[in-house]
């Protein structure tokens, strides 16, 4: 036998379900659009995060704000940083020093962070490299040989090199071109001068990378 309302409408539902079915389906929609504004607003904050949480991705050479250690993160050669020794020691030792006063919110330090870090692939082993960031010396110069705020005289970059009896024989400042404080190294040891030996040019790979190649 049929059920009795085989050929007629769907049974009623009566009016307080009705309600209450409408009143869940509407809930539900009203939970899911929650949900999805509440995912949206996570994804978002997560994401600010992200961006906002990696200064490298901001960091550039022409601009003098404040990236970080500007050997580490311009020259790759976080090594230069703070210096191993002091003057005292290599005046003990007889070797020459290189001295490079900077500061790492300048674009010109930044730069030349990089030329820092070629010269002492060729001379680190023979001399002794000192990037002095500026904060670290007192106001007033020193009297002392052996201190670094002897040399400094309050611009930036400043390169100082003291050849093996501790004597000034190189005082630039600003970017110097590798070129000459390489022939600067030269006389102190007493190597080739440029004219005469193979000369090395400056290839660059990319803004933080630059390598050297005959």
């Amino acid at each position: 036998m049929k059920p009795a309302y085989s050929n007629c409408q769907p049974p009623m539902i009566f009016p307080k379900y009705k309600n209450s079915i409408v009143t869940a389906a509407s809930g539900i929609r009203w939970l899911r659009r929650i949900l999805s504004a509440s995912l949206l607003t996570v994804a978002i904050a997560f994401s600010l995060i992200l961006f906002t949480g990696t200064p490298p991705a901001w960091a550039t050479l022409t601009d003098d704000r404040f990236d970080g250690t500007i050997y580490a993160l311009y020259a790759g050669n976080g090594s230069l940083v703070p210096p191993k020794v002091k003057i005292t020691d290599s005046f003990k030792r007889h070797k020459p020093v290189l001295l490079v006063f900077y500061t790492d919110d300048s674009s010109d330090c930044k730069q030349y962070a990089i030329v820092v870090s070629q010269l002492q692939e060729y001379y680190g082993r023979e001399a002794d490299f000192m990037p002095i960031i500026i904060d670290s010396l007192p106001p007033e110069p020193s009297s002392k040989l052996t201190e670094p705020s002897h040399y400094y005289e309050g611009f930036v970059p400043q390169t100082v090199i003291l050849d093996q009896s501790g004597k000034v024989v190189f005082n630039a400042k600003g970017q110097v071109p590798f070129e000459e404080v390489d022939d600067a190294f030269r006389k102190v040891f007493d190597l080739l001068p440029r004219a005469n030996s193979v000369a090395l040019k400056r290839r660059v790979v990319n803004e933080l990378n630059v390598e050297l190649s005959k």
